[in-house]
C-alpha cells in the first residue's frame, strides 16, 4: 500500500474536511480558526463564494488551454487585471505554477537581460527549494544541506535583522548596506553582478520587515551599477502587509516583481512582471511550462482580484494587522520569554527567547502546540524555528482577532508556565 513520504510533517493534528471563510472543519465537525491559511495563500478565506462560482464556471468550459500553444481568455483578463495593480512599468507578466518556478525564472531573465552571473540574496531569505532556489535560501539549513552543488553564482549579504543584532533599525540599516557594499568589492564584483533578490519582510526567516531606508539603499545601488532589483513578494503581496505590495511600504520600486500565494486563493498560479523591454532580452525557448497560466487558475485569480478591490481587503489587512500587532505586544508584555514582536499587516509575529536573548524553539513550539489544541492555527519560522507567526485570510474580523488573541494568551501562559 502507497503512503505519504515520512518527510511530509503536519504542523498542526488536524485532518481537514471543508473549509469556510477564517475557519476549517475537520473530520470530527471540529472548527479552527485558521491564521495560517495555507502559508499564506487563501488571502480571500477559504472558498469564497464569488471565487468558487468563478472556477466552477471555468471547469465546465476550459479546464486546460497550453498557453503556447493556444491562447484563452482567462489568461488575457487576468493579465490586464495585474496591470492595474502592478507598480508602473511593469507592464509585461510570465506566468508559472509556483513561486519556485517564478524565482528561478526571474534569475533566468535577469541573466540573459544583463549578461551578468552573479545573484545577490539576503541572510534569512527564503526563495524556493527547487535546486536554483534553494542556492537563494538562506532561511535554514534544512533547505539546502546534503544537495549540493548548488547552483553557482549566488552571494549572501546580511539582512537588516535589528532584533537579532540588538541595534535599533537604522543602526542595522547602516550595517547591512554597508556590507552589502563590501560584498561587491570583494565576492561578488559590481560588474558580475546581475541582480539583488530581496523580499520586502523576510517569510521563513522571521517575519522581519525590511526598516525604513534598506530597500531604498538597494535601489540606490541597483541604478548606480547597472544591477536589477528584484522583489520576491510570493508572501508579502496581495494585500497581506496592508499594501497591495509589501515594498509599497517604502519608496524604492522594482525591476522585476514575484508573486504567487494569495494570487490565485489557492489555486497553483504564480508570475513575473517586468518592463516589457527588459522581458524581450530573455532568450526564445527561456519561458515556458505544461501548466503555467492555467485556465481555471486564472479564473480563480481574476475573482481573488475583485473580491479584494470590492471587500477593501489591502484596507482590512491594515486595521486588522494593527489590531493583532497590538494585542501580540500586550500578551508578550506579560511574559518576558516572548523577546520581539514584529510584522506588518496580516504578517505578524512573536519570536520566543530565553532569559540570556537566545532563540528558544521549545517555547515556540509549546504555545504553537497549545494553540493548536484550542482550536487555532499557527506556524513557526525563523532559522532557529523559535518564531511563531500568524498568517490569518484578510477577510478576518476584529472577533475573530480578538478570539485569536484570548486563545494565544492561554497558549503563551501555558507554554511558559
Amino acid at each position: 500500500m502507497a503512503k505519504l513520504s515520512p518527510l511530509l510533517k503536519q504542523a498542526t493534528p488536524v485532518l481537514a474536511a471543508r473549509g469556510e471563510g477564517v475557519y476549517l472543519y475537520d473530520t470530527d465537525g471540529r472548527r479552527h480558526l485558521d491564521f495560517t491559511a495555507g502559508i499564506g495563500v487563501t488571502g480571500t478565506g477559504h472558498c469564497h463564494p464569488r471565487v468558487v462560482e468563478a472556477a466552477q464556471r471555468q471547469v465546465g468550459t476550459l479546464i486546460h488551454g497550453q498557453y503556447t500553444t493556444v491562447m484563452h481568455e482567462p489568461l488575457l483578463r487576468l493579465t490586464e487585471a495585474l496591470g492595474e495593480v502592478l507598480p508602473p512599468g511593469l507592464d509585461s507578466l510570465f506566468f508559472l505554477n509556483s513561486g519556485s518556478e517564478a524565482v528561478e525564472a526571474s534569475v533566468r531573465l535577469a541573466r540573459h537581460a544583463t549578461g551578468r552571473q552573479n545573484i545577490v540574496v539576503f541572510h534569512g531569505s527564503f526563495h524556493g527549494r527547487t535546486m536554483g532556489a534553494a542556492a537563494l535560501t538562506t532561511a535554514g539549513t534544512k533547505f539546502r544541506e546534503g544537495i549540493g552543488p548548488l547552483m553557482p553564482g549566488a552571494a549572501i549579504a546580511p539582512f537588516p535583522q535589528a532584533y537579532r543584532y540588538g541595534w535599533d533599525e537604522e543602526e542595522a540599516t547602516r550595517f547591512a548596506l554597508r556590507e552589502l557594499d563590501y560584498l561587491l568589492v570583494t565576492a561578488s564584483p559590481a560588474a558580475d553582478t546581475a541582480a539583488f533578490v530581496v523580499e520586502p519582510v523576510l517569510g521563513e526567516g522571521g517575519y522581519i520587515p525590511a526598516p525604513a531606508g534598506f530597500l531604498e539603499g538597494l535601489r540606490e545601488r541597483a541604478d548606480r551599477h547597472g544591477i536589477l532589483l528584484i522583489m520576491d513578494e510570493v508572501q508579502t503581496g496581495f494585500g497581506r502587509t496592508g499594501r497591495f505590495w509589501g515594498h509599497e511600504h517604502h519608496e524604492a520600486r522594482p525591476d522585476v516583481l514575484i508573486t504567487a500565494k494569495g494570487l490565485a486563493s489557492g489555486f497553483p498560479l504564480s508570475a513575473i512582471a517586468a518592463p516589457t523591454a527588459l522581458m524581450e532580452k530573455a532568450r526564445p525557448g527561456s519561458q515556458g511550462g505544461t501548466y503555467g497560466g492555467n485556465a481555471v487558475a486564472c479564473a480563480a485569480a481574476l475573482a481573488t482580484l475583485q473580491v479584494i478591490r470590492d471587500e477593501d481587503l489591502v484596507g482590512n489587512a491594515a486595521r486588522q494587522g494593527a489590531r493583532l500587532n497590538e494585542g501580540l505586544q500586550k500578551v508578550a508584555a506579560d511574559h518576558p520569554e516572548i523577546g520581539d514582536v514584529r510584522g506588518l499587516g496580516l504578517m505578524q509575529a512573536a519570536e520566543f527567547t530565553t532569559a540570556d536573548g537566545e532563540p528558544d524553539p521549545g517555547a515556540a513550539q509549546r504555545a504553537h502546540r497549545a494553540a493548536a489544541e484550542r482550536g487555532l492555527l499557527l506556524l513557526t519560522c525563523g532559522a532557529y524555528g523559535n518564531v511563531v507567526r500568524m498568517i490569518p485570510p484578510l477577510i478576518v474580523t476584529e472577533a475573530q482577532i480578538d478570539d485569536a488573541l484570548g486563545i494565544w494568551s492561554r497558549a503563551v501562559a501555558d507554554a511558559v508556565s
